[in-house]
This record gives C-alpha cells, sequence and structure tokens, in this order.
C-alpha cells in the first residue's frame, strides 16, 4: 500500500513585495479607521458650544479624555492579545463596536451620548489601529519597516484629514448635524466587510520571523512593561515622544477649531485648517518613514519634535489664517517625522515574539496623551485662556525633544533583543 506523504508546511514570505495585496488591503482598512477619527474634527467642538451651549473648554474636551483613555489601554489589550491569539479577531471586534458611533452622534440628546460614543470609538481605533500596525509588521519583516509604518500612517491620517475637510463642508452647507455623520456609516460599514471578507491572519508570518532569530523568547508581561514603559532607554525615549506627540494632538483636535471660531472664521475655513495638519502629517509620512529607514530613527524623532513645537508657537502667537496655515504645515511635518519612525524604532529593538505587546504599550503611553492633552489644555485654557493653553503645550513639546536627544540612541540595522539593559 503507498503511504501517503503529508503535504510540506506553507512557510509565510516576508516582505512588502511579496505580500503587496494584502498589505495593500490593510493600508485601505486602516485609512476607514482613520476616517472616524477625522469625521469629528472639525465639527465637534462646534457641536458642544453651538448645539449643547457649553462653555468650559474642559468640559467640552471631556470627548477626548474619555477617547484618549479608553483607547489607550484597548491599544495595551490589543497588542497581548494579538501575540495570544492573532490579529484578526481583534481588527473585526474593533469594527463591530464602532458600527453605533455614527448613529450615536447623529442623534445625541445630551453630551453625555457624545462622551459615551467616543469611548466606543477609543475601543473601535485601539483594536483595529494597532492590528492594522501590527500586521504591517509582521507582512514586511525587518526590511523596510520604517516604508511600511509610513505608509500605514500616511493611509489613517490622510483619511482623518478628508473626512475632516468633506464634514465641515457639509456640515456648512447642510448643518452641524446629522448630515456630516451619515459619511461614519459608510466608513464603519466598508470597514468591517473588508476586515472580516478579505483581510488574512498574519500571526503566522511573525513566529516564522522569530525563528529565524532562534525561536520564541518567554518574556513576562510585567518584564515587556517595564522595559518598554521606563527602564530601556530607547523604548522609554519613544514612549514618552508617542505621548506627547499625541498629547499636542489632542490640544489641537479640543481646542484649535474654538481658537479659530472665535476669530470669527467660517466653518468652512476652520475646516481647511483642521484638515490642513493631518493632511500634510498624512502624505509627509510617505517619505519620513522610509527615511528613517536611510538615515535612521533618533534624530528624526527629536527634530520632529522641535518642528512641532514651532508650528504650535507660531499659532498660539498669530491672529490670522495665514501664519495659522503655516503653523498647521509646521505641525503635520514635524508629526509626519515622528509617527512612523517611533513604531519602526520599537520594531528594531524588540524581538518578534514579544514585538506586539510592546508596541502594545508603547501605544497604551501615546494615546494616553490625548487624555493628558485634553486634561492639560482645558484647565489651562479655563484658567488663564486659551494661547496660553496652546503656548503651554508647545514647550513641552519642545522639551520632549530634548529627552530624545540626551537619553536615546540610534536604532537603525540593530538587532538587539532588550531584555532589562536599560
Amino acid at each position: 500500500m503507498k503511504s501517503i506523504t503529508p503535504a510540506p508546511e506553507t512557510v509565510p514570505a516576508l516582505g512588502l513585495r511579496q505580500n503587496l495585496a494584502q498589505f495593500s488591503l490593510l493600508v485601505l482598512v486602516n485609512a476607514f479607521v482613520g476616517g472616524m477619527v477625522g469625521l469629528e474634527r472639525a465639527i465637534l467642538p462646534l457641536i458642544a458650544e453651538r448645539e449643547f451651549g457649553l462653555v468650559s473648554k474642559s468640559v467640552i474636551l471631556s470627548f477626548i479624555v474619555g477617547f484618549g483613555f479608553v483607547k489607550a489601554f484597548t491599544n495595551l489589550a490589543a497588542g497581548r492579545f494579538s501575540d495570544r491569539i492573532g490579529r484578526k479577531g481583534l481588527l473585526v471586534a474593533g469594527w463591530i463596536v464602532g458600527l453605533p458611533v455614527p448613529f450615536m452622534l447623529m442623534w445625541a440628546p445630551s453630551w453625555g451620548w457624545i462622551t459615551a460614543a467616543n469611548l466606543l470609538l477609543g475601543i473601535n481605533q485601539g483594536l483595529c489601529w494597532s492590528t492594522t500596525v501590527i500586521m504591517k509588521i509582521d507582512l514586511v519583516g525587518p526590511q523596510r519597516r520604517g516604508l511600511a509604518m509610513g505608509l500605514n500612517e500616511f493611509a489613517g491620517y490622510f483619511a482623518v484629514a478628508i473626512t475632516a475637510l468633506a464634514s465641515g463642508y457639509i456640515a456648512a452647507a447642510y448643518g452641524l448635524r446629522p448630515a456630516p455623520l451619515y459619511l461614519g456609516i459608510g466608513i464603519a460599514a466598508a470597514g468591517l466587510f473588508l476586515s472580516i471578507f478579505f483581510i488574512r491572519e498574519t500571526h503566522g508570518h511573525a513566529r516564522h520571523e522569530a525563528k529565524g532569530q532562534g525561536g520564541a523568547v518567554s518574556v513576562p508581561f510585567k518584564e515587556i512593561f517595564t522595559l518598554t514603559s521606563w527602564r530601556d532607554r530607547n523604548l522609554f525615549s519613544c514612549s514618552q515622544a508617542g505621548m506627547v506627540n499625541n498629547l499636542n494632538d489632542g490640544m489641537a483636535w479640543g481646542l484649535f477649531p474654538l481658537f479659530f471660531a472665535a476669530a470669527n472664521l467660517s466653518v468652512e475655513r476652520i475646516a481647511v485648517l483642521a484638515a490642513t495638519y493631518p493632511a500634510v502629517w498624512g502624505v509627509c509620512q510617505l517619505f519620513t518613514g522610509a527615511l528613517s529607514d536611510r538615515v535612521g530613527r533618533k534624530w528624526m524623532i527629536a527634530c520632529g519634535m522641535w518642528v512641532q513645537a514651532g508650528g504650535i508657537g507660531l499659532i498660539a502667537a498669530a491672529s490670522s489664517f495665514s501664519p495659522w496655515m503655516t503653523g498647521a504645515v509646521l505641525l503635520g511635518v514635524g508629526t509626519a517625522m515622528v509617527y512612523p519612525t517611533l513604531l519602526a524604532a520599537i520594531g528594531d529593538v524588540v524581538h518578534p515574539s514579544w514585538r506586539a505587546s510592546a508596541v502594545g504599550v508603547y501605544r497604551l503611553w501615546r494615546d494616553a496623551g490625548y487624555a493628558f492633552g485634553a486634561l492639560l489644555s482645558g484647565i489651562i485654557a479655563d484658567l488663564l485662556g486659551v494661547v496660553w493653553a496652546i503656548a503651554a503645550v508647545g514647550v513641552l513639546t519642545l522639551v520632549s525633544g530634548l529627552v530624545v536627544a540626551l537619553r536615546m540612541s540610534e536604532t537603525l540595522a540593530k538587532r538587539k533583543t532588550t531584555g532589562g539593559n536599560g
């Protein structure tokens, strides 16, 4: 009787070209993830003032506080469970949680409903954005990691800009609610459909890469958390820079529309300014991520924080549209220098077998910055005024760049597996 020879095990291929179809689908899915946030960038602070009559900046920015903390801890869970159970299920779950969000924003009878919708949005963003980041890192392997992250963040934040601009123009024509939020229904449905039927699991790619580096490395989660948070100098530098980056983004999201509206700008011009910053951020990441693969990570991050600080300072000091536009462009360029480079640096340092967990810890700190930024800028704005709040965040951003310059070493081309050597 002839014996049956088992089929050889399929070995996952690593590389951008080898996984171009799946990589491209993940880029598209992340564009839908960014679009969910972009819906709010131009109109939600105006809804707070004009429809709900809110005056306190701290109360208005409460929706960002809830969003930031929920997204931060969801990132942590997404990273850990991605290593334990895989990526795709978490991506699908994130879209299911995000489906009610546009309906809640449209029909909200009180500001509490808006805050609750943003808690769900935080879960959606934490699960979906984290998994698309991790899955792209899985697919490309150790080479061209900066380019991969640049493409990922380009898709997400260019979509933020497009939907912010579109929602602002729709609001100017048809009112702040419900018309601009119809976009969100289509975005959430499309993201869920693609994630269920077209996205494939990538956990096997990470396991295959780990075999090439001596197999899986067992690292307790407590060790991963402390290394990424403060014990390792490079990972600490990345975590604090990510947190301050999103701290200033949380301030921009909540205060910039109110600041520009107080200068009697129309909703359309506010939408243009609200869209310019993420649009520049998104497009420039097509180049900055790949550039960090050539010139290194450290000085891209430090200089990017300083360019952000300059843009924020210019917006705080100016009182007309043109310099505000220049400041928004600088803020976008600086953020583009930082955002994909931080993720690439994390990938440089950690072992593939616990990389998703480390990314989750980093994204915990990074997206907690939304909440800290909203809290800090809201309190300062209520006590001293909006200009002082914007300027204070600019100073913090400058200091964060100094921390990177003084504490971080270059991570590019280092295949170090961090293990308590911080």
